[in-house]
């Protein structure tokens, strides 16, 4: 039995036709070869699927396969073949984090077994966009369970999904909650992915896995059905390997949603700027971009002499470029914001209300949980969450405060916050220098941007040296540095100004062109040629 195929495909029996390495595919190099008929969408199906099947029980980075797949991309080769291209994505696979819901065969868990067989009444507004862009979901990402907030757990562990590691050295901590994501696309498990970030989620491990992430501004893209932390800094963003490609699928998720409030506050509704229209050259010229030395300090063992001479060589690369280099801005509220002063206060309280919320939105409930307090009783007794081992320290803080986002303690504790992110950060510092945007390692942008909900985009920059010495992480599992380690280069700025941030990313990624050159220490080997060529090989076998 073969695929049912539609008259376009053809298979490389002549030997002249160069498919695309699935570890780099860009989205224009998949389309063309899907509208030259040299590959279909039902073989990109099949040859990530055959990745991930390669790699996965090293890496544990996807948690479901989508079982419907391969039909939904023969639907869509169909549609191509007669003409009708459904959006920019037609025919495309991308993974999501395993907490943004599905209406369909998939499960939906933020990686807690407390979730396994819950249903949602309809689609996410996030996974419904990409379907009307013509995605095809192929799988669910694995994620730190409940995106890092139950307690003091490795990076990249879940119960449902096991410990994801990232595949640019040995047992490498994959680094903030949206570690399935970005593992599956650095290595190729599909084209894109999507993650969620809260402080640092998507640029955080866009950073580590050599990727391209953007972390939105909130209230760019829905929070309806995915499983929360903070209403105030949950956002919704894309990971992918190149700056352009991560534009093709910003543009598809973003715009307003009535089931969000907070995506009111977008000036832009549902006609939201053409980003991949961003990615133009000279992006760099004229642009006035700061530079907060002085918080390179106050981070000792995130920076080393090897990165800041990486990020001195980028700085470099952006004045070439055309780009005002503003060195040596000041931040007032940054230290306070980097030791997290006043973020436990706001978004622990915020998750006291908004995880119970996303539970009363569920169609099936299988478990009946609708509280904080029956949710930590699930995850203690049922032996598969790992508890005691893996805690739930988080939940239990918030649960003893005794307070939720209603009050005027988590109040003065979010506009306190909000001083130090505002005009002590980020706004203070755009308005003051005339600024189109402010450069920090990745890590450190994050932090700035997460509790206004300003955006961030990590571009890849450089590796670590091949001597440099592996380092534990605090439960001795997983190493959070190591040789190859991949480093990103964080942009942020004003509310809302992805698409000059893009502009200038997109500017400094093809001045560099740094991702090729990191190669993946675990990769998988299966390419769209393999699964052609069994193709011709099984209908000439039938043939006979």
């Amino acid at each position: 039995m073969t695929c049912s195929l539609p008259p376009s495909h053809s298979a490389p029996g002549n030997g002249h036709i160069e498919f695309p390495p699935l570890l780099d595919a860009t989205l224009d190099e998949l389309q063309s070869g899907l509208n030259a008929g040299h590959f279909t969408s039902v073989d990109l199906i099949q040859a990530y699927t055959a990745r991930i099947e390669e790699v996965n029980s090293r890496l544990h980075a996807v948690n479901d396969i989508n079982p419907d797949a391969v039909s939904i991309a023969a639907h869509y080769d169909t549609l191509r073949y007669s003409g009708n291209i459904i959006g920019p994505l037609h025919g495309i696979p991308v993974v999501i984090k395993d907490n943004i819901a599905t209406a369909d065969k998939m499960n939906n868990t933020a990686g807690s077994y407390a979730l396994v067989g819950a249903e949602v009444p309809e689609d996410s507004t996030i996974a419904h966009k990409l379907r009307q862009a013509g995605a095809i979901i192929l799988g669910k990402a694995n994620l730190s369970q409940w995106s890092g907030a139950r307690g003091e757990i490795t990076q990249g562990w879940s119960a449902y999904g096991g410990q994801c590691i990232g595949a640019y050295y040995p047992d490498m901590d994959p680094d903030g909650s949206s570690s399935g994501s970005a593992t599956a696309a650095s290595v190729g498990l599909a084209w894109a992915a999507l993650g969620t970030d809260t402080s640092g989620s998507i640029a955080d491990p866009a950073s580590k896995h050599n990727l391209v992430g953007i972390k939105p501004t909130m209230g760019l893209t829905s929070r309806y059905l995915v499983v929360p932390i903070s209403e105030h800094q949950d956002t919704v963003g894309p990971m992918a390997r190149t700056v352009k490609d991560a534009a093709y699928l910003l543009s598809a998720i973003a715009g307003s949603d009535k089931n969000d409030n907070y995506t009111s506050a977008s000036p832009f509704g549902n006609r939201v700027p053409d980003y991949v229209a961003a990615c133009k050259g000279k992006g760099l010229h004229g642009k006035r971009i700061g530079v907060p030395r002085h918080m390179l300090q106050l981070w000792p063992d995130y920076s080393t002499n090897y990165t800041l001479e990486v990020f001195d060589s980028a700085l470099e690369v952006l004045r070439v470029q055309g780009a005002e280099i503003v060195d040596n801005i000041f931040l007032p509220g940054a230290a306070d914001l980097l030791r997290s002063k006043y973020s436990p206060f706001v978004t622990g309280p915020d998750m006291m209300v908004n995880i119970p919320r996303y539970f009363s939105q569920l169609k099936t409930n299988p478990n009946n949980i609708t509280t904080m307090i029956q949710l930590r009783e699930f995850i203690q007794k049922d032996a598969r969450e790992g508890y005691p081992e893996k805690n739930t320290a988080s939940w239990d803080r918030g649960i003893s405060r005794g307070y939720d986002n209603t009050s005027p303690v988590w109040w003065e504790n979010y506009h306190a916050q909000a001083e130090l992110a505002g005009p002590q950060g980020i706004a203070g510092a755009v308005k003051e220098h005339s600024l189109d945007a402010i450069v920090l390692p990745t890590g450190y942008a994050s932090k700035l941007a997460a509790p206004l909900g300003n955006p961030v985009i990590s571009v890849p920059v450089g590796r670590m040296p091949d001597d440099t010495p592996l380092e534990k992480n605090e439960f001795g599992t997983l190493n959070v540095k190591g040789p190859n380690q991949p480093l990103g280069l964080g942009f942020t700025g004003a509310r809302f100004n992805e698409e000059v941030l893009i502009e200038i990313a997109y500017a400094f990624e093809q001045a560099t062109m740094v991702r090729k050159t990191i190669i993946p220490h675990i990769q998988p080997k299966t390419e769209l040629k393999d699964i052609l060529e069994k193709i011709e090989y099984t209908n000439g076998n039938l043939e006979l």
